[in-house]
């Protein structure tokens, strides 16, 4: 039975308790009152979403990545019991991201207004103000609008404050407060978007002697090269380079930077192959340049242009390339797949990931970057958490050297299908994430490769509706066919998950003796070791505070939630450590093989999460406000290392290398290098802005380089610590380039004289 509700503004205040039995009857959307807001502030509101909301939370307020849905059945859950001042002020308090009360009450107040439009209210006479405090469940039905269910549309929307960047043909626009065309940031080779910036193939490139990436290259890199995401199928991020050493880090030096696209996120991975380095930046710009000099050979700006020259959501940037014979396989966020040409960068094959025809599958795109396994370019699937979802998320392959489509493998098991019945009674267009927003890793020998995938959506299984099952696939491993994309086995680490903690991130192989194992770590910051060829669980390791499970099984290596947890309802504020933040997140660990060492940057914040992700965030315990944490641990034996904290989180992946040194940098503009053996600091640097994304080593003429970049961004992990240093770190808001270090060149100059 529902709790009495409380007064409010003339109103009754209904519980959320409530709430959730008004949608389950069907209750909501009758005798709705007057609504308290303009159609012009509608029309003011969606523009203004466009410019500030849209990139985080969606073109259909769907929600994506980290940031919840703020329309239909989760938000009404979340808001209804509410009032339209508590909405506004929530919203001030918290966004945008990383620049919180930095518009105007107008424009919070038109962006609620046309966020209530959204959810089914009407517009009325009224305008709304920041003091307007009435019950949302009374004006809105959580039925979405048809002019937002499709993805609202650029065009719609009427200029607002702030700019926007549209794409026009082969022409990107920036519009500003008027609908002027606005000239803004530097263009150009190298440079970010800026008025009338073509689209397209901007320079040809003419480079001669390329190799083509043979399959067999790919199994056994070049030491000199860094040919794919994290260095090698194993996914070790670990170099074999040692002429960089613990003992001569120190003399590391700048030897060439260029600046690239600002707009969207960058979290991007430099691919280095016969002294060549590739990298894609915002807009789906494809560069190659001189690795030893930073000249650019080739640029094809593929587009479509950054939306906003702000940074984007965690949809909107690309983790990884790749390469394959003579081809750089780019895979965008918009769903498509394009093999260029390494050597003059023009488009040689597309392909769709998604369908654009199909409304659903048309939304969906690709954040997790590619990997080529024997032959086939491997690419996973983001923005599945709309409800309802009638074409769910799937890991597909495609001929590398065609884009002729292989195969895909559904990541949401339906009804009637192996796993089906782990949605409980959910009908199949009511199940909906297990996005895999990270490419997985390839083991040639058993020809598997290996994926993790995220949660099941809303986050919250009780808003979730299906009930205490595993909801398969989500937040696996998965083992499938890299011919055929048949599953071979799953490992489900979190059945069930219900505070947004995923286990989508990258899967380590090791072997010890004859023992072949995958290792992994999520959001949780539980680090798992499964076998590989048959997924039995072998062991685990907290590495972080938890107070989410309450055990692990030893045998099946199933956990257990706390009691609350199990009981949660939609309007009690629940404690998740770590928060969405993660324990760990999508910065990958490094595999020191030389001393059977993994290194793991980790995270230290907490939250109280209520209904479908309204969070209030705070230090983890016992931390000292230290959010930084970077830690190693013996894979054999999961026995700790060493451990270091600083106030500042670590947002790229860690690269060690074979001269005992391990590089990552942090949110605060630092890039360091640590000691292997100790986590001794030995240099460290400060960049342009935040150091984000991964760490590349390699070699040209025996000289050994590292290659690191930097920009904003980047989910969770950038966007959670910004409220809780946004008044003791200063960053640029923008500054994406890629730095390369070398070290002096004093000895080749004496040995030249």
């Amino acid at each position: 039975m529902a709790r009495q509700g409380r007064k409010i503004a003339g109103t009754i205040a209904l519980t959320t308790t409530a709430v959730i039995a008004l949608w389950a009857t069907g209750g909501f959307g009758q005798n709705l009152s007057p609504a308290p807001f303009t159609a012009a502030q509608v029309e003011s509101g969606r523009a203004a979403y466009a410019a500030s909301c849209m990139n985080c939370h969606g073109d259909s307020l769907a929600g994506t990545g980290d940031a919840p849905s703020i329309a239909g059945r989760a938000f009404m859950i979340s808001w209804g019991a509410r009032t339209t001042k508590d909405f506004f002020e929530a919203i001030k308090a918290g966004m945008p991201v990383g620049a919180p009360g930095s518009l105007s009450d107008q424009t919070y107040a038109d962006i609620v207004a046309f966020i209530l439009h959204a959810n089914g209210a009407a517009a009325g006479a009224t305008p709304l103000t920041p003091a307007t405090a009435v019950r949302i469940s009374a004006v809105a039905s959580g039925t979405v609008s048809a002019d937002v269910a499709g993805g609202i549309k650029l065009a719609q929307a009427a200029p607002a404050e702030g700019t926007d960047i549209q794409a026009a043909g082969n022409t990107a626009v920036i519009r500003g407060p008027n609908g002027q065309p606005l000239v803004s940031r530097a263009a150009g080779a190298g440079g970010g978007f800026r008025a009338n910036t073509a689209l397209g193939l901007v320079k040809e490139g003419h480079i001669e002697n390329y190799h083509p990436v043979t399959d067999a290259m790919l199994a056994n890199p070049s030491p000199d090269d860094w040919i794919m995401y994290r260095g090698n199928y194993a996914g070790w991020s670990y170099s074999p380079l040692n002429q960089i050493t613990a003992a001569n880090v120190g003399q590391l030096q700048l030897k060439w930077t260029i600046a690239l696209n600002d707009g969207g996120t960058n979290e991007t991975t430099p691919l280095v192959h016969d002294g060549i380095l590739y990298v894609v930046s915002a807009g789906n710009t494809v560069q190659a340049f001189n690795a030893v000099t930073g000249e650019v050979l080739w640029q094809n700006n593929i587009g479509p242009a950054p939306r906003s020259l702000d940074p984007g959501g965690s949809s909107d940037e690309t983790r990884s390339i790749a390469l394959y014979n003579d081809k750089v396989i780019v895979p965008t966020p918009q769903g498509k797949l394009y093999g260029l040409d390494a050597r003059t960068g023009k488009i040689v094959w597309q392909s769709w990931i998604s369908d654009p025809a199909k409304p659903d599958e048309g939304q969906h795109g690709n954040t997790g970057g590619v990997i080529v396994a024997h032959g086939k370019a491997i690419v996973g699937m983001v923005n599945c958490g709309r409800i309802p979802q009638t074409v769910h998320c799937y890991i597909s392959a495609y001929d590398a050297n065609t884009g002729q489509r292989a195969w895909k493998f559904t990541t949401v098991a339906t009804s009637g299908t192996p796993g089906g019945d782990t949605w409980g009674k959910l009908p199949d267009n009511q199940r909906a994430g297990g996005e895999t927003w990270i490419a997985g890793s390839y083991d040639p020998e058993l020809n598997t490769t290996y994926w993790g995938t995220a949660q099941a959506k809303p986050w919250r299984r009780d808003l979730r509706g299906s009930g205490d099952g595993a909801t398969l696939f989500s937040n696996s491993t998965l083992a499938l066919d890299a011919d055929t994309g048949k599953l071979k086995w799953y490992f489900s680490h979190a059945p069930g998950e219900t505070f947004d903690l995923d286990e989508v991130f990258e899967r380590i192989l090791i072997d010890h003796g004859s023992q072949k194992t995958v290792m992994t770590a999520g959001k949780a910051g539980i680090l798992w070791k499964l076998d590989r060829v048959t997924g039995k669980y072998l062991d685990s390791r907290q590495m972080v505070f938890q107070n989410v499970f309450v055990k692990i099984d030893p045998v099946t290596g199933t956990p257990t939630y706390r009691k609350d947890v199990i009981d949660q309802k939609s309007d009690q504020w629940l404690p998740s450590c770590p928060g969405p933040e993660g324990g760990h997140n999508w910065q990958a660990a490094s595999y020191h093989q030389p001393d059977d060492e993994i290194i793991f940057p980790l995270s230290q914040t907490c939250v109280m999460m209520q209904g479908s992700g309204a969070q209030k965030f705070f230090e983890m315990p016992g931390t000292s406000g230290n959010m930084g944490r970077l830690s190693a641990y013996e894979t054999n034996t999961m026995k700790p290392l060493w451990s270091l904290q600083q106030r500042a989180p670590f947002l790229t992946g860690v690269v060690s290398t074979a001269g005992n040194v391990a590089f990552v940098g942090d949110f605060d503009r630092i890039f360091h290098a640590f000691d292997t053996k100790t986590g001794r600091q030995l240099w460290k640097t400060r960049l342009g802005t935040t150091v984000q994304g991964y760490v590349a080593s390699f070699a040209v003429d025996g000289k050994q380089y590292i290659a690191v970049m930097t920009g904003l961004g980047g989910g969770s992990p950038e966007e959670k610590p910004t409220f809780m240093l946004s008044d003791e770190v200063s960053r640029p808001a923008h500054g994406t380039a890629i730095y390369v270090f070398g070290l002096p060149d004093t000895n080749l100059q004496q040995a030249s004289k």
